[in-house]
């Protein structure tokens, strides 16, 4: 898991004193290869970023007593030798993958990510991972852009992204889902994490076990976002139109699943109460074109938020 957060661009100028991405060249990385040994400072092949990720030019990284802890194998985390250390670095964005717009080339950045920020650049990955309960639904949602996808209903949520995050958890959980789903994912918080609770597809509403919340000093909390449209106007206008400008721009895609005949209103709910619903399922009224059009009609015209 990584975080970003950005500031002003620097020159061209500043980012021409490095090769160009992705040229085969070489930097200097602080390696551990062994543990309780000094670190070794090595030239480290730079790889190609992958469409999801982000090369950052480190001008500083920050001396933890957890990087000395798992240089010695005495962290939580224990990464395969060689590694690394380094969580938190400041610097520049030097090149992006081809599915990332929350920064470009020439920002500047500071990060958090599990390790490798004791180098002259480094590769982060904001980890998007996608729960469902089939594996029809996970095949979609990597489709749709999710790095790595758990069936819930084939194990434990919990124990499935420590496979794929580590001990230190997820920094984010977003349940639409609730039950037993919603507790598998607040146990895979990580420190200071949150879990926002959209719906209950699922049926069941769980009770909050307080002690999680102290143990990691995580938060729990709601998202009704259709009630801002009463409580405050202004934010439910603002959201709804950045998904119109989203959309407008190629940046979502709404899937739609299914559509419905105004006629099979009754199958439409079925096929949800079933849970054979993927994307969006929705019913022609009064429109005969593609299920894409439709959400074109809805989402990508600049109409007024009434």
């Amino acid at each position: 898991m990584a975080a970003v957060a950005r500031g002003r661009g620097l020159s061209r100028a500043w980012l021409c004193r490095r090769a160009g991405p992705g040229c085969g060249r070489h930097y200097r990385a602080a390696l551990c290869t062994e543990l309780k040994q000094p670190l070794a400072i090595e030239e480290v092949a730079s790889r190609p970023v992958r469409p999801h990720e982000v090369r950052v030019d480190v001008h500083f990284c920050g001396v933890n007593f957890a990087d000395i802890l798992v240089c010695r194998g005495q962290y939580q985390e224990k990464p395969q030798l060689p590694f690394t250390p380094g969580m938190e670095f400041s610097g520049t964005v030097l090149e992006t993958g081809t599915d990332v717009s929350t920064v470009k080339e020439g920002d500047r950045v500071i990060g958090v990510s599990g390790f490798n920020g004791m180098a002259e650049e480094c590769i982060i990955d904001p980890k998007v991972i996608a729960a469902a309960g089939s594996d029809e639904k996970c095949k979609l949602a990597m489709q749709k852009g999710a790095q790595s996808t758990v069936n819930y209903g084939q194990g434990g949520l919990k124990e499935a992204v420590r496979k794929l995050v580590g001990s230190g958890g997820v920094s984010v959980a977003i349940d639409t889902v609730g039950g037993d789903v919603f507790l598998e994912a607040l146990r895979s918080l990580a420190w200071e994490g949150r879990i926002v609770v959209v719906g209950f597809a699922g049926g069941t509403i769980a009770s909050v076990p307080a002690n999680l919340l102290l143990l990691k000093n995580v938060s729990a909390m709601g998202l009704y976002w259709g009630r801002y449209k009463e409580q405050n106007f202004p934010v439910f206008s603002r959201t709804l139109s950045s998904a119109l400008q989203y959309c407008q721009q190629g940046r979502i895609q709404p899937h739609i699943g299914a559509v419905f005949k105004l006629e099979e209103v009754n199958d439409a709910f079925l096929h949800v109460i079933q849970r054979k619903s993927t994307g969006k399922t929705t019913t022609a009224v009064h429109y005969a074109g593609k299920p894409m059009e439709i959400w074109r009609e809805r989402l990508c015209l600049a109409w007024r938020v009434l």
